[in-house]
């Protein structure tokens, strides 16, 4: 028997959340089974924990998108008991049972070693809003971004757990970096990542008729899409690129094609979840070698199993900074 938080259903289609002991068996199939030492809170998590957002299929179900363990048992020779692995994406925590859980049976395809450096804990401290920071860091360097650009690099949603990972990868990396935040009493925060400039909400919240505007930024890691995203295409200066990797701001995108005529803009969309193990294995190592420590401590709100329900309600309702880690091991009773 393990603990997990399972998610069921009743006949009015409403959702509850709870802490439960079930037996291994009921484990889905895979071919490595994980003892789950950590995972995060995610928007997505959120919806799964709560109203389930399309992303369910079937009930009961334990969530979790991403965790990060050591191999109990495998039938992947690429995987042997006590080895440390990462899993982000592939749809797990939604489609397949998750990491809020002591143990997870996954495909061994779906996972990557740990990176030396890095420990699980830490592993998941960055999770998956971190591994989609460093992918969309890896995709604007790809189309040219460098630290010696004359603007600097705009994050929106920098509260967020993307936005948070992304300025102090940037920073660290040596970008001028502006942090997009709708909630002043964050500026702190996001100066103490490496933020050289706060930028209120409101001054990107709205659209305008002009199609350009001055060129204010060299590149933009946009976790926020609608009206801002529209607005910051027509900022971002000549060939320079963003990154969309959300979109709490909506799904439209009120634009023209100006900015990409005119000015060569480049808008790349960046998925984490179906990633290829050869750009999983690069992004993770990038992410061991630059990401900051201390400050991926300083963005660390702990949690437990029995936090969750709690959290995920806040997490959609925009009330989290920073990132949740979650101890899957600990227990109420030992708090």
């Amino acid at each position: 028997m393990f603990r997990a938080l399972v998610v069921t259903k009743d006949d009015d289609g409403k959702t509850r959340a709870a802490v439960e002991r079930i037996a291994e068996d009921r484990l889905p199939q895979g071919d490595v089974t994980v003892a789950v030492e950590y995972s995060a809170l995610n928007y997505k998590d959120g919806l799964c924990i709560g109203p389930g957002g399309g992303l369910v299929r079937s009930y009961p179900h334990v969530p979790g998108i991403d965790f990060a363990g050591r191999v109990e048992a495998s039938d992947d020779p690429r995987y042997a008991a006590g080895d440390k692995v990462v899993l982000t994406g592939w749809r797990v925590g939604e489609a397949h049972w998750g990491g809020y859980a002591e143990k997870a049976r996954v495909k061994g395809d779906w996972l990557v070693p740990l990176p030396e450096g890095l420990t699980t804990r830490q592993a998941m401290a960055v999770g998956t809003a971190g591994f989609t920071a460093m992918l969309a860091v890896m995709a604007l360097e790809d189309h040219g971004l460098t630290p010696d650009a004359p603007q600097p690099v705009l994050v929106t949603g920098a509260s967020g757990g993307v936005g948070s990972v992304a300025v102090a990868i940037l920073a660290n990396l040596g970008y001028r970096v502006a942090a997009v935040t709708g909630r002043p009493e964050n500026s702190d925060y996001l100066t103490g990542l490496g933020a050289t400039q706060i930028v209120p909400r409101a001054d990107l919240a709205e659209t305008v008729k002009r199609p350009l505007e001055s060129e204010a930024w060299a590149g933009c890691i946009d976790a926020v899409g609608g009206a801002m995203l529209a607005r910051v295409l027509g900022q971002i200066a000549y060939g320079g690129s963003v990154a969309a990797v959300g979109l709490a701001g909506g799904a439209q995108l009120p634009a023209t094609v100006i900015p990409f005529l005119l000015r060569g803009v480049n808008l790349l969309g960046i998925d984490s979840v179906m990633q290829a193990r050869d750009a999983r294995l690069r992004a993770w190592a990038r992410i061991a070698h630059d990401l900051p420590m201390k400050k991926l401590e300083a963005m660390v709100r702990p949690a437990m199993l029995e936090d969750l329900p709690r959290l995920g309600a806040d997490i959609l309702q925009g009330r989290v900074t920073g990132r949740v880690l979650v101890d899957v091991a600990a227990a109420g009773a030992d708090r």
